[in-house]
């Protein structure tokens, strides 16, 4: 469905409005010499959802573009394809998301001028209600999860990764609707077929894991209660049908060892990371052992954590 081409047209698209994020040598994980952090966290909108919103952006026509274009999102899909809208001039932009969504994240979005609905109490609530609305107003939906420009462009994250470090022997990258891993899977595995991708999951809410094990897609899931805003709900159609061949292993991550590991990062490596972006990390403090002789690029999401959550994990 989605090929190296793909991705590699889509980097070639987004480049000039992108940052090429840092890949940083952690010395305070694993022996000090093979965890690599991915600082999409440092991306702008603090979030690596702009490489997707970008590249789906960027390859709209006139007549698509004049429809005005939508989003369903808990946060960081919706601020992105605000800011990417505002890049490019498009200036109808409708994004739903949850009662829930964090403030910090609804301020990008009203920032870069895309008009905010709030819809249903979960992101699978928001998913439902958000399509019947954008089906009515007949605007085109930008899909953060299930779109083959949008998955491509994630995918560039992988590009950057092994163009800094071709030693990198796994990334480790977080799961919520599967596009983001999709895009990274392919192109990493394209340029190196050993490559080992390792998704992660908050055990509140394990979708992929139960979908792939299932063989059943579940583009519904229900959550317990997670810090993990952006890593709940249910899973896109595309990544729920390559993620076969995209994910070699997904590790369930404790929520404790989540809000761990926003704190590690916050005080050890001086980084603000929301806990959907700081889950590698989790991964790491919590399985010490299993990455203990491989090369690691842990992908740092996303930067948008509200204040009080912040406050909370840290104090």
């Amino acid at each position: 469905m989605i090929t190296l081409k793909d991705i590699q047209d889509a980097k070639n698209r987004i480049d000039k409005y992108i940052y090429h994020t840092s890949l940083e040598l952690s010395i305070k994980l694993g022996n000090g010499k093979n965890i690599y952090l991915k600082a999409e966290n440092q991306q702008k909108i603090k979030a690596y959802k702009i490489r997707g919103a970008l590249s789906k952006l960027t390859s709209l026509s006139h007549e698509e573009i004049k429809k005005g274009v939508a989003a369903i999102s808990s946060g960081n899909h919706g601020g992105a394809v605000s800011h990417g809208a505002s890049i490019l001039g498009i200036d109808n932009v409708n994004i739903f998301v949850p009662e829930t969504t964090p403030e910090s994240k609804l301020e990008k979005i009203r920032y870069y001028k895309g008009k905010i609905t709030k819809l249903g109490k979960n992101y699978d609530e928001t998913h439902t209600l958000g399509l019947e609305k954008i089906k009515k107003e007949e605007n085109l939906y930008i899909d953060g999860c299930s779109d083959k420009e949008v998955i491509a462009g994630q995918g560039s994250i992988a590009l950057e990764i092994l163009e800094d470090n071709p030693l990198i022997d796994t990334i480790l990258v977080p799961i919520g609707g599967g596009g983001l891993i999709t895009g990274i899977g392919v192109a990493a595995k394209s340029l190196n077929p050993n490559i080992k991708i390792i998704g992660l999951q908050t055990e509140a809410c394990p979708a992929m894991v139960v979908s792939m094990k299932e063989n059943k897609f579940y583009d519904k899931y229900p959550s317990k209660d997670s810090i993990c805003d952006a890593l709940v709900g249910g899973v896109g159609y595309i990544p729920y049908k390559m993620s076969k061949k995209c994910i070699d292993q997904i590790i369930i991550v404790g929520e404790d060892y989540i809000g761990k590991a926003v704190k590690f990062l916050l005080y050890e490596e001086k980084m603000v990371v929301e806990p959907a972006g700081a889950i590698g990390v989790a991964a790491i403090l919590e399985n010490p052992q299993v990455f203990k002789n491989r090369n690691v690029a842990v992908v740092l999401t996303g930067g948008n954590i509200d204040k009080d959550l912040l406050t909370k994990i840290v104090i």
